[in-house]
């Protein structure tokens, strides 16, 4: 019965966690859609939302918490312990999507930069990193986690391009200053949150193998694993 008792409440503890990434995933969007529409009223409803995310995060610490004082097995305390920590990095992402929105509503008081073009594509990469670590955690393919982690070079030297590019627009035309800074808050949101999605697929290989990937080099051929997990009980 303990056991049947503590299967429910893992079940219910990576539904909220899903429930979350998908509120996440939604404000980033409706943030960079109302940069490219210049929709001050949409980027209000993100700053707005961003509540639900932290309402979610403490719910599931207060979940994760429960389910600790019930003495789970190995594989239970591994999948609380990384569920916490998807939480968290979930409700960075949230954070940054309201900085994004909020950065949105002062652009749309002066007329937009041609350099605003460049955000889409960004977001294009860090997007699907997110879904791919979050599609890993819960099919339990560590190869697709572990494709997520060198992306994040790609998001890192296109968000290294934009803020050069952007200086130099304000060298050139000082009046823009505000409005390329702005921009750059923006494209280093989303090289957060491109961080953030490789913090999760890091935490899926641990979750899955039992392995602590973090700070090294991916390049390298991966160690032998012991103990692996399996996808499903």
């Amino acid at each position: 019965m303990q056991n049947l008792r503590t299967q429910n409440s893992l079940d219910h503890l990576k539904e909220q966690l899903l429930m979350m990434a998908s509120y996440a995933e939604g404000a980033v969007k409706r943030a960079l859609k109302a940069l490219m529409r210049r929709d001050d009223e949409l980027a209000r409803e993100t700053d707005q939302k961003d509540d639900l995310i932290d309402r979610l995060e403490m719910e599931i610490d207060e979940l994760a918490l429960d389910l600790l004082l019930r003495r789970p097995r190995p594989l239970e305390l591994r999948l609380i312990a990384v569920a916490m920590k998807i939480s968290h990095n979930l409700e960075r992402v949230g954070d940054e999507a309201t900085t994004i929105s909020r950065r949105v509503i002062e652009l749309g008081q002066e007329p937009q930069l041609r350099q605003a073009a460049d955000i889409p594509p960004m977001a294009n990469l860090v997007l699907p990193m997110l879904k791919d670590a979050l599609d890993a955690f819960v099919s339990g393919k560590v190869d697709q986690a572990l494709a997520v982690i060198p992306r994040d070079k790609t998001v890192d030297d296109l968000n290294r391009r934009i803020h050069q590019e952007l200086a130099g627009v304000m060298a050139d035309r000082p009046s823009t200053i505000s409005r390329c800074l702005n921009l750059m808050v923006i494209s280093k949101c989303l090289e957060r949150i491109g961080d953030h999605a490789t913090n999760v697929a890091e935490e899926v290989v641990y979750l899955y193998e039992g392995r602590d990937i973090r700070h090294q080099d991916q390049g390298k051929p991966p160690a032998s694993t012991t103990n692996p997990m399996p996808a499903k009980d």
